[in-house]
């Protein structure tokens, strides 16, 4: 069932800062191997260094279990497509639209049937018009499906959540979503192989599409099938991507240049683009969590200083990070007893861990040592995604969380709600499981990325990690018309937003270009819009960046 509602989830009191204001600049790392150990959005390279969480729960649940054959053989060859007419009210203005799920077959270059991607199109209806974009969005993993920002943050209906509270248990509220971005594009949400209802064909294997390049030629696959059936070539489109998803964009905007498909916009939410280097002794990564720390510190009102001004306040932070901080760590065992003394000071001032502590963490605090740690005196974990929610260890005096509460919190309600919308809502039903992480897909990742310009022979190169950042810097310079829109939750640590400053700020763009990018920060997490103000505030930046883009 499907329940109506105008429920909106209990407002913070913080206000979003300005979404066009450009960030100061960030550090240079010391390390040419980019934002190294950084933390992936869902699950990090097998060869991640201590500082790096392990697995996330969504990922971890996923890999316990296995695609089976009967699964594979009953994914559609023949493409399906169930259409259904609403409507919805955005600002104030009814909106008729037609609901399309189905699945797009994907071929090899031989034409033959590889995969089958399921996806869920919404098109306003109305007489055609040549300016009207059309948007593909998708969530990150790598090997999760859309549903997050189908039903959280974009799509015509959502589900409410409890947040930053556990969610109730069903029946879940779903409503219309008055932030849907539909009155500004065509929406179509598409589901990686091997997520969701997306499934290799034949006797390809889901392999053959579990890697940063496999899957950015999937999506371009997927992409130009959906654009050439719709006879969408010439309307404006436009790549919103949330976590490993902005990975994907960064390299997909490329590809589909390569392929003659030009894309007006890029939207990056909750940005990692380029993974670097995970073994341990790389410094960067620490400095890239300090002011999300800070700004955590803040909201938990463990910070020295309760700042009246929360941007000025992370710009000084910011700051404090890429320079004295900065050089205390390159210093290494080098470091003299002042500046180590001052640095462990400072660091416990911004991010409320006691001085003895960062003193013995060697002035290096890992992610999950500082969610276990800073509300530890009120027996409390945080969360990785969101570190406004909360949980409970099992043994108060662990170094680690056993969990994180931001996932736990609202997967049971995105599942349930996304479920009931597809056969409810929009009349679809199928034999297959719908898989919200890809079985094995973790496990089975390719990590390795040939840029523009790289080769897989012996004269080029492949990076043993992905940098798409490098694929986005190039597609900017050949399209000096491609707008970029990062945006970043002030309380995410998996993908923390001063190191996506700085992978932004890596991009090499010519003055003349650097316009075009844009940032927004909210006081959220890693999905923005579990906040409802904060989705608010976000969803009038993004129109104003569609209108600025097509």
């Amino acid at each position: 069932m499907i329940r109506k509602t105008a429920a909106a989830v209990v407002a913070l009191g913080l206000s979003a800062t300005a979404a066009f204001a450009q960030p100061p600049a960030p550090p240079t790392a010391p390390s040419a191997a980019g934002r190294a150990a950084r933390v992936t959005p869902d699950e990090p390279p097998n060869n991640a260094g201590p500082v790096v969480e392990r697995r996330s729960d969504r990922g971890a649940m996923a890999s316990e279990r296995k695609i089976g054959d009967s699964d594979i053989a009953t994914a559609p060859i023949n493409e399906v497509a169930k259409t259904s007419h609403h409507t919805v009210t955005i600002g104030g203005k009814t909106i008729p639209y037609t609901a399309t799920a189905g699945t797009l077959t994907l071929r090899d270059d031989d034409g033959k049937p590889i995969a089958s991607m399921f996806y869920v199109a919404y098109t306003a209806d109305g007489p055609r018009d040549p300016s009207r974009p059309v948007t593909f969005s998708y969530n990150g993993g790598p090997g999760s499906a859309s549903l997050f920002v189908h039903m959280g943050l974009a799509g015509p209906m959502h589900v409410m959540t409890d947040s930053p509270n556990a969610t109730h248990n069903a029946p879940f509220t779903i409503t219309e979503n008055h932030e849907s971005l539909l009155d500004k594009s065509d929406l179509v949400f598409l589901d990686a192989i091997g997520a969701g209802y997306s499934r290799p064909l034949g006797d390809t294997k889901g392999t053959a599409f579990w890697g940063v390049d496999q899957d950015i030629d999937a999506f371009a696959r997927g992409i130009q099938r959906y654009i050439t059936i719709n006879h969408r070539w010439n309307s404006p489109k436009f790549l919103f991507g949330e976590s490993y998803g902005t990975t994907r964009s960064a390299g997909l905007v490329y590809a589909l240049q390569q392929r003659g498909m030009q894309v007006n916009g890029v939207l990056l939410l909750s940005s990692v683009l380029n993974y670097g280097a995970h073994d341990s002794g790389f410094d960067h990564s620490y400095v890239s969590y300090v002011p999300s720390f800070a700004a955590t510190a803040v909201y938990w009102k463990k910070s020295a200083t309760q700042p009246a001004d929360l941007p000025a306040y992370l710009q000084e932070v910011r700051a404090w990070a890429s320079g004295p901080y900065l050089t205390a760590l390159t210093k290494g065992s080098n470091i003299s007893p002042q500046e180590f003394d001052a640095t462990a000071k400072q660091l416990s001032a911004y991010i409320g861990l006691p001085v003895d502590y960062i003193k013995r963490a060697n002035l290096r605090i890992d992610l999950s040592r500082f969610r276990t740690e800073l509300l530890r005196d009120q027996g409390r974990i945080l969360g990785r995604y969101d570190t406004r929610f909360t949980g409970i260890n099992s043994d108060n005096a662990a170094e680690n969380p056993e969990y994180d509460p931001s996932d736990t919190g609202i997967n049971g309600a995105y599942v349930g709600a996304l479920h009931d919308w597809l056969e409810q809502g929009l009349g679809y039903t199928t034999d297959l499981n719908y898989w919200p992480s890809g079985p094995g897909i973790n496990q089975a990742w390719d990590w390795k990325h040939r840029p523009p310009g790289g080769n897989f022979g012996g004269g080029g190169r492949r990076e043993p990690v992905a940098n798409t950042a490098e694929d986005m810097g190039v597609a900017m310079r050949q399209n000096p018309h491609l707008k970029v829109f990062s945006l970043n939750g002030l309380y995410d640590m998996a993908t923390p937003f001063f190191g996506t400053e700085y992978d932004i700020a890596h991009l090499w763009l010519d003055p003349a270009v650097r316009g075009n990018v844009r940032f927004g920060y909210y006081p959220s997490g890693h999905m923005v819009y579990l906040n409802q103000d904060a989705l608010k505030t976000m969803k009038a930046d993004v129109a104003k960046f569609y209108d600025d883009a097509k």
